[in-house]
């Protein structure tokens, strides 16, 4: 970097578009101010709340859960408590899941809608994973490529029964549990990173695939709940019923559902739900949703099995504000909107200064958005690594799409000409201006015919700590 661009970087406040946080203005402190101040003084509340709680978790959150569930996806039949279990957040779910319903060995692989969430790898890898991650294409406007995967499964199938291996190595049989042969993990519904979301066509073609091969669909639906209008004209940015079922209600009534003839009761996906996008992540409470034997199942991981539920005494609190119904109308009638707006602004300003630069976005026609991320795709020769670096002699921090790679995977996969940007964490004033200067910065690119290319080390370098920022 010359001095002149040190100097006028430092001149600029930061911005930062990678950080999927909420703004802290969004965070609901006063709303949970008075729910742990109802709770802590009702000793019927304060004392179980204190003590160690049940497996399965709070009883009170289960139901709210269930109850704003069945309102919110129109659910045909009530979804009841006994479909859900209390988790300790999003990601802490998926570990409980991975130590209950797989076994490193027999689990062919772990298929992940690509580009993915990249810091869902390591929670694999943990689980003995780190050779098996494999990348399915979302290239398409319907959010999956469900035929690259049936063909990717059945090879893995072959392999699988070449090398002799028809059970379980690692887990042993247990009546609560069972080992799926493959685990498929998605965020279906305004992904992290894409913002793509998975069409019903697909959602029902995916589980279905689910249950030819005996593969678990893990559905990080931690966006559903902060959706509105894609119009950026919308005036109206509230919705409190959900654009599209979630592929755990697929699975529930799709060919005679979970029950049908000759299944076994466990179903083939689940639904992981987190209150920390809808209320503050250091909450650390959320749930996991799926058939009742499933859902108990997690239940059972030996960490519950010792101390109960996690998040236990968080719990109570999130279940007061739902009984109360304040958390609910915070979501329809402070976040929905706030968030709306922040789309809006920053699609708006795409429109005007990244488009005609050739810079492209998915899924353009749909009438429902939400989340928390834009993803952008460069015109060519542009590479989303020089891009990132060059962002930040403008004081601009965003994500290049290489970092969201399935690590490992051997397909020719790849985003080097993606970026993707985050409009919850920045004040809303400072959208605009972001991307006015990654505009200026792919104008100077593009004058250059593309920049000279980062070296692989000084690539690498800048990934690896980008991935670092929690996101």
């Amino acid at each position: 970097m010359s001095p002149h661009m040190e100097s006028s970087a430092i001149s600029k406040p930061l911005i930062n578009l990678l950080r999927g946080w909420p703004n802290p203005s969004l965070l609901s402190v006063q709303l949970f101010d008075k729910a742990t101040h109802r709770v802590l003084t009702n000793k019927a509340n304060a004392i179980p709340g204190m003590l160690y709680g049940p497996d399965e978790g709070d009883a009170r959150l289960r139901k709210g859960v269930a109850s704003w569930l069945t309102s919110f996806y129109s659910a045909s039949k009530p979804i009841t408590e006994d479909r859900i279990a209390v988790s300790g957040g999003a990601s802490q779910a998926i570990a409980n899941i991975l130590q209950v319903y797989t076994d490193p060995i027999y689990t062919r692989n772990v298929w992940l809608v690509s580009p993915s969430y990249m810091l869902v790898f390591r929670i694999f890898e943990d689980s003995g994973f780190a050779h098996k991650l494999r990348a399915v294409p979302s290239e398409d406007d319907e959010g999956i490529d469900i035929d690259f995967l049936r063909a990717q499964i059945r090879m893995s199938e072959e392999k699988a029964i070449q090398d002799g291996i028809t059970e379980p190595h690692l887990k042993p049989q247990r009546p609560w549990a069972k080992v799926y042969k493959h685990i498929i993990y998605a965020v279906p519904t305004f992904s992290n990173p894409t913002s793509k979301t998975m069409t019903l066509q697909k959602r029902e073609d995916l589980v279905r695939l689910a249950r030819e091969y005996d593969a678990l669909i893990i559905c990080d639906d931690v966006y559903d709940f902060l959706q509105w209008p894609s119009s950026l004209h919308a005036t109206n940015l509230s919705r409190d019923k959900a654009a599209l079922p979630r592929i755990v209600d697929v699975d529930r009534y799709l060919d005679g559902g979970t029950k049908r003839p000759g299944a076994d009761g466990f179903g083939n996906s689940l639904s992981n739900g987190s209150f920390s996008k809808i209320s503050g992540p250091g909450l650390r409470t959320g749930w996991v949703e799926g058939t009742e034997n499933f859902a108990y199942g997690v239940a059972q991981t030996g960490s519950s099995r010792s101390g109960g539920a996690p998040s236990h005494l968080t719990a109570t609190f999130v279940a007061e504000t739902l009984e109360s119904g304040e958390l609910q109308r915070y979501v329809y009638e402070t976040l929905q909107p706030t968030y709306g707006r922040r789309y809006q602004k920053m699609v708006g300003a795409i429109n005007k200064e990244l488009i005609p630069l050739g810079v492209e976005l998915p899924q353009t026609e749909r009438d429902v958005v939400g989340g928390y991320f834009i993803w952008l795709t460069l015109p060519h020769p542009l590479k989303g690594s020089l891009v990132t670096k060059r962002a930040e002699e403008e004081n601009l921090i965003v994500a290049p799409g290489q970092i969201f790679e399935v690590p490992g995977d051997n397909a020719d996969i790849h985003f080097e000409r993606d970026l993707r940007l985050c409009f919850a964490w920045e004040e809303e004033d400072k959208l605009v201006e972001g991307i006015e200067r990654l505009a200026s910065c792919i104008r100077r690119l593009q004058s250059e015919g593309g920049g000279e290319p980062l070296s692989p080390a000084a690539e690498a370098e800048m990934h690896k700590r980008l991935v670092g920022v929690r996101s």
